[in-house]
């Protein structure tokens, strides 16, 4: 008799983005601000948010959201520091 969670697979995680890293860190880097601060003003580890920039890591929408709120900028101006990264 099969479980009930027999055959199911978890999805994979999407690979990192290494222009959206590279990104981020540009944005942060540009406004002077530590990692240290970012991650208090966006709710999320230090940690994490290394994993982010260090592209070893895929953010979710709701975390770069976050660190977009934390820096004070729009997606519009992550859109254009994606272009040029």
């Amino acid at each position: 008799m099969a479980g009930p969670c027999e055959g199911f697979r978890v999805p994979r995680s999407p690979a990192p983005d290494p222009s959206l890293a590279a990104a981020l860190k540009g944005l942060r880097e540009q406004r002077a601000i530590t990692q240290e601060a970012l991650a208090f003003n966006a709710g999320i580890s230090v940690g994490t948010l290394a994993r982010i920039e260090g592209g070893r890591t895929a953010p979710s929408w709701d975390s770069v959201r976050r660190i977009i709120d934390a820096l004070g900028v729009s997606f519009a101006e992550l859109a254009a520091a994606l272009d040029s990264a």
